[in-house]
């Protein structure tokens, strides 16, 4: 039997309450009509007894205490899914916006999806080419894997997010497999515009799918958007045998919106005013990566957050640092230096690289290569320090070979054109010619067998004409 409740008992900001309601489920789905007609969605996110707290997705303006009939629609919120989602653009909360009609689903699935039996889970293992020389040398994208970004307001992450979608690319086969899912929460119409442009113009959008939840979208929609999302990635992953790349921007805007919608439900806020659940809420989302044993697909995540004050202790960053397996770290001062992309190499790494990089998945020197990349880096750092007390002419001879050597590296290394795609091969080969301007003897970090490989390898004198790895 359908029932329509007439009537509100109560209004605050956009959530209804209701009164003497049977046989309501949290998270169920209701519509909402008014008198004119005007439908509206939204879900129950409270229940005391018989009395609901539903949340408004399009918001509560024109909605009075007596305009309005509710019925609850017996589920949760749901994605439709088929395989003709790839290309298609959503707003926040599922529903396409590109002027190609709706979805015709093969089936629907609820958005807070289901947790992978940790039995099941596969190690995560092989490598996602990302076509950028730090994050494919130094901390390797795995197929299975969260990798976050931390960046900071004005920076250019957004860049970055373009970037990686535009040139990730897997290894062991054409690619046809392979596809982007791509949420934007909170962002600008131009910045919106900007992610869009991009991907048609580079010819990707093909195999991406965007949800776009813009600045002034309501907030309950910026809660659903990386639920949408992931549902998306999930069902192109394990039930169509993709390997999907899911780039998440802007998980501050999504934990603050968290936290309003938690404030308006009169919770108790904890640490910066975010509700105490932040923690096992973010791990709602980011725990939906990973690989199953018997499935073919993958779900790989790439969330980029901003931290305020460029603070790694903010509660967002803190938090997400607790549950992924490691970080990419974005430098102010290698970004006002004109540098892209701005990474900082020595707080970047990926804890699970070192099982799916080497023989058989990048190149046997891989692993020893970027150990020495990093300790090498480490000792620029100390020289840099040194010479800001004593001043650089007074530095031994080995001290000005590692800050010649520091000064290299962020400009022919870490420094990347946008439009530059490099190859793992010539990633390795390019941080062999930067190691060649070391002596010998302080790469202490890689065994004799493969510095008579590599190193005298680097060393030789380019014939003419050949190409160098930077160009």
């Amino acid at each position: 039997m359908i029932l329509d409740y007439i009537g509100l008992q109560e209004i605050n900001g956009s959530l209804i309450v209701l009164d003497d309601v049977a046989n309501a489920s949290f998270e169920e789905v209701v519509d909402i009509r008014l008198n004119d007609g005007t439908l509206r969605r939204g879900r129950i996110v409270q229940m005391e007894g018989s009395r609901v707290v539903i949340q408004v997705f399009e918001g509560t303006r024109g909605i009075s205490l007596d305009n309005t009939s509710t019925r609850l629609m017996g589920h949760p919120m749901e994605m439709p899914l088929s395989p003709e989602i790839l290309g298609r653009v959503f707003n926040g909360s599922g529903r396409p916006i590109d002027g190609l009609g709706e979805i015709f689903p093969l089936k629907k699935a609820n958005i807070n999806g289901t947790p992978i039996n940790p039995v099941s889970r596969e190690y995560p293992k092989n490598y996602i080419n990302t076509g950028i020389s730090t994050i494919d040398t130094l901390m390797t994208l795995i197929r299975g894997q969260k990798l976050p970004i931390f960046s900071g307001s004005g920076m250019k992450h957004n860049e970055l997010a373009v970037q990686i979608a535009r040139q990730s690319k897997i290894s062991d086969d054409s690619g046809s497999n392979f596809a982007i899912v791509f949420a934007a929460m909170g962002v600008k119409n131009d910045v919106a515009e900007y992610f869009r442009r991009s991907f048609d113009e580079s010819g990707v959008l093909q195999k991406v799918v965007m949800f776009l939840n813009l600045a002034n979208d309501p907030i309950i929609e910026r809660i659903l958007t990386p639920r949408c999302a992931l549902t998306v990635a999930e069902y192109l992953a394990f039930e169509l045998g993709m390997h999907i790349l899911v780039i998440m921007t802007d998980m501050t805007s999504y934990a603050e919106a968290l936290r309003e919608f938690s404030s308006s439900k009169g919770e108790i806020p904890g640490r910066k005013g975010f509700p105490g659940y932040l923690y096992s809420d973010l791990a709602s989302l980011y725990e939906r990566a990973g690989m199953i044993r018997g499935k073919k697909g993958s779900v790989t995540q790439i969330p980029i957050l901003t931290m305020p004050n460029d603070d790694v202790t903010h509660p967002v960053p803190d938090l997400t640092g607790y549950i992924t397996e490691g970080q990419i770290v974005l430098d102010r001062s290698l970004d006002s230096s004109g540098f892209y992309p701005p990474v900082s190499v020595l707080p970047s790494l990926s804890r699970l690289m070192k099982d799916g990089i080497g023989a058989g998945y990048t190149r046997e020197d891989h692993s020893a290569l970027s150990n020495q990349l990093f300790a090498s880096y480490a000792k620029v750092m100390d020289a840099r320090s040194l010479a800001s007390v004593i001043g650089e002419e007074e530095l031994s001879p080995v001290d000005k070979k590692y800050i010649e050597f520091g000064k290299l590296f962020e400009s022919q290394f870490v420094n990347q054109g946008f439009n530059e795609n490099r190859t793992i091969d010539q990633s390795l080969d390019l941080g062999w010619k930067l190691l060649s301007t070391l002596p010998r003897g302080e790469l202490d970090r890689v065994d004799d067998e493969i510095l008579d490989k590599y190193y005298s390898k680097a060393r030789e004198p380019e014939k003419p004409g050949q190409e160098t790895p930077e160009e």
